[in-house]
């Protein structure tokens, strides 16, 4: 095991605090709650799409649910593939400001991130074929530009603090604001809609109202948090550094590779049930209008079930933590599916699994600072930029997984738009609500449980080294 003297880089980011030289930046509330306050922006324009674009192009546009899940499936695999491009530019950019090197990146691609949101809930009057040509372009144009929003947001948290427990709080403020955003796009997206007579003013305006939001919420994230981390970078290997290192950079991080396939699972489980809640509840409960209820239910809850991360964390550390979160929710979702239809019973299954899911979910954020430090650590390379985006091109592909089962499901379920659904139809939107995300969810505790190696005690001897400028080419096993 060799170990070389890295050296600091001219334009790092300076803190003058012993602390901070070390990475072991103690960050005030106000910036961790802050930080949050980036993904609290985020969810008002991504969970849109999330959860209403389906609903929208099928019902509202008539497009037929085959051509949606096409859209869904194209777009999102479009942008998995973008996700390194984007992370190539941002880890590439030169002249670093005394802004950082991911804010402003960041916050000017959130402004175009919503302009784009509103795009993508409009219809112009076209033929059938006009509106499937113009969904494909307006969702590719807003993967594109999410790409160079989320990617900076996500790879900030790696150089504000190296610190486990700051890492984890920020991880809880992070989720609490995704949570939060789900919890109010949940109750009130719906609500803003019926109040127009026509749905397509109603989706236009709801999608206005969410991305103004948006904005604000990245702007208190721009303003309140910095870069305190001053990467001690391998100089030398980056600059010999070629593609192909990149490459092996991202498949020789085992850790790295084991979040991406938990991540396929989680994170389609997630957004299957966001997708088909609005169908379940308008459906099998009988009243779209239920919708904002049981989200406020449930996402209410979830934001208290989070606020436990650092203490659970604390506890069991975070791989164990994730691993109870996908478990409970793993046997709350496949119980949903099993016993008859109540509202009651539908609603307190449904509350406990999205909770559970939320743990690991926000645990996640800080498995992902982990695993880019331990990439420098490993190949004396540090690319957050590219690290981050192979972790995102999982997120991506889960989310076109999602879009496949949730309108696969009602494509071959017989599904017809505002009508009396079928037996076979109602129980497809119960499967894909239910049991899909339960199956999913168990597949994730297995893969997290076997092939994650990287404890908190093992990366926090990775912190020390790298705090030290040291790069030791070793593995986790």
């Amino acid at each position: 095991m060799s170990t070389q003297e890295g050296t600091l880089p001219n334009k790092s980011v300076t803190t003058e605090t012993a602390a901070s030289k070390e990475g072991h930046v103690k960050l005030s509330w106000r910036e961790k709650i802050c930080y949050g306050f980036g993904d609290f922006g985020n969810g008002f324009m991504f969970d849109l799409g999330q959860a209403y674009l389906t609903k929208y192009w099928i019902d509202v546009c008539t497009i037929p649910a085959a051509a949606v899940a096409g859209i869904f499936a194209f777009t999102k695999i479009f942008d998995a593939f973008m996700d390194p491009i984007a992370g190539s530019v941002i880890d590439g950019r030169k002249n670093i400001g005394p802004r950082g090197k991911f804010r402003p990146v960041m916050m000017a691609s959130a402004v175009i991130l919503a302009i784009l949101t509103v795009i993508t809930f409009t219809m112009p009057d076209l033929s059938p074929t006009g509106k499937i040509l113009f969904a494909y372009g307006a969702y590719m144009a807003w993967g594109l530009v999410y790409s160079f929003t989320n990617i900076p947001y996500s790879s900030l948290a790696s150089v504000m603090t190296r610190d486990v427990e700051e890492r984890s709080q920020m991880a809880t403020t992070r989720q609490a604001g995704s949570i939060g955003a789900q919890l109010i796009t949940g109750m009130a997206f719906v609500p803003v809609v019926l109040m127009f007579a026509s749905p397509h003013e109603g989706f236009f305006a709801a999608s206005i109202v969410m991305s103004i939001i948006g904005v604000i919420g990245f702007a208190i994230c721009y303003f309140n948090c910095h870069e305190h981390v001053p990467v001690k970078r391998n100089t030398q290997n980056e600059q010999k550094a070629k593609f192909s290192d990149y490459i092996k950079l991202v498949f020789t991080n085992k850790p790295l590779l084991c979040i991406i396939l938990m991540t396929l699972f989680t994170i389609s489980a997630m957004n299957t049930n966001n997708q088909m809640m609005i169908f379940f509840c308008q459906y099998n409960l009988g009243h779209m209008g239920l919708q904002p209820i049981v989200n406020g239910i449930m996402m209410g809850c979830s934001v208290v079930g989070i606020l436990l991360i650092p203490k659970l964390v604390k506890m069991f550390g975070k791989k164990k933590t994730a691993i109870g979160g996908l478990l409970i929710g793993c046997a709350a979702d496949l119980l949903n599916f099993v016993i008859p239809t109540n509202i009651y019973t539908f609603i307190i299954l449904v509350t406990i699994g999205y909770v559970a899911l939320a743990i690991p979910n926000g645990v996640t954020w800080a498995f992902v600072s982990d695993v880019i430090d331990y990439s420098e650590w490993h190949n004396g390379i540090r690319k957050e930029g590219i690290t981050y985006a192979a972790f995102n091109f999982s997120r991506k592909i889960a989310q076109a997984l999602a879009a496949v089962v949730s309108s696969g499901i009602l494509v071959l379920t017989g599904y017809v738009a505002n009508a009396v659904q079928s037996e076979m139809t109602l129980m497809g939107i119960k499967a894909a609500m239910t049991l899909y995300p339960g199956v999913a969810l168990g597949i994730a505790a297995i893969i997290l449980y076997f092939f994650y190696g990287l404890t908190d005690d093992k990366f926090k001897k990775i912190a020390d080294d790298l705090n030290h400028g040291k790069w030791e080419h070793g593995t986790i096993e």
